[in-house]
This record gives C-alpha cells, sequence and structure tokens, in this order.
C-alpha cells in the first residue's frame, strides 16, 4: 500500500442543502474519507444503507444525531459509531448544535462523484431523479421514510 497524506486545504469542498460543507479527501481503495461541518440542526444524509461498506462516523466537535436501524443516537466529541453494511442510517448536526466530523467508508467506494451531483443539485442545477438510478454505483441506495 502506497503511503499517502491529504492536505486539507487541497481538499475538494462541495456544498450541499443545508449550509453543509463537505470537504472530499480520499475516494475509493481501502476507505472514502470525508470532512464534514454541519449547521445546528443541518441534515447530513437522509435514510439509506450501504451494501458493501461499512461506514464509521467520528465526531470531532459538536453533537450528531445519527439514526441506526429505528434508533436515533446522539453521538459528541470524541464518540465514534459504526454502520454495519445494509443497515438503515441518517445523520444530521443535533437540534442547536453544530457538528464536525470525519465520515470513514470502508472499503472505500469512488463517491466523490455523488458529493458533486449533491452539489449540483443543492445549486438548482440537476434534479434528485437524476442521481436516484447511480444508487449501486455509488454503494447509498435510499430507504423510504423520514425521521
Amino acid at each position: 500500500m502506497t503511503q499517502r497524506v491529504v492536505r486539507e486545504r487541497a481538499a475538494e469542498t462541495v456544498e450541499p442543502p443545508s449550509g453543509a460543507v463537505f470537504r472530499l479527501l480520499v475516494d475509493g481503495g481501502a476507505a472514502g474519507v470525508n470532512r464534514l461541518t454541519l449547521p445546528a440542526g443541518a441534515d447530513g444524509a437522509k435514510p439509506h444503507r450501504h451494501l458493501r461498506s461499512t461506514e464509521l462516523f467520528y465526531v470531532l466537535d459538536g453533537a450528531l444525531e445519527v439514526l441506526l436501524g429505528t434508533e436515533v443516537v446522539t453521538v459528541t466529541a470524541g464518540d465514534l459509531a459504526v454502520v454495519p453494511p445494509g443497515m438503515p442510517h441518517a445523520f444530521r448536526a443535533a437540534p442547536g448544535r453544530e457538528a464536525d466530523l470525519l465520515a470513514v467508508l470502508t472499503p472505500g467506494v469512488e463517491r466523490f462523484g455523488y458529493f458533486r451531483a449533491l452539489g449540483r443539485i443543492a445549486r438548482g442545477e440537476d434534479r434528485w431523479e437524476n442521481l436516484l438510478p447511480r444508487q449501486r454505483e455509488f454503494d447509498v441506495h435510499f430507504t423510504a421514510g423520514n425521521w
């Protein structure tokens, strides 16, 4: 395996809906890694699941609400939430709290294109319906319901 250093200042940023900022750090391979900053109460992702990967959420600062199956848990700075393959999940900044976190998908799936599409949708340059046929490609399978 080749060692790699990713400088945050060189990372591509995407701003999806709700004022969040996604910093795209590593795309695919052993892990896909993103840093997300969510304003107070902002959604990070609607309910979905990954079939091929485990997802980890490590909270750097603030508080994050995570839907794990049918249970909503709050994780705060220093906490780690682990989502196994197939488990429906979603996440958002806790009400009245911002959240700064690392999201790690392992093994990695090339998903920078997914985050770029979210940015285009947020800017009105694309439509949500155009992302749905690409769920398998990005291993992001949306589930029914809100939370």
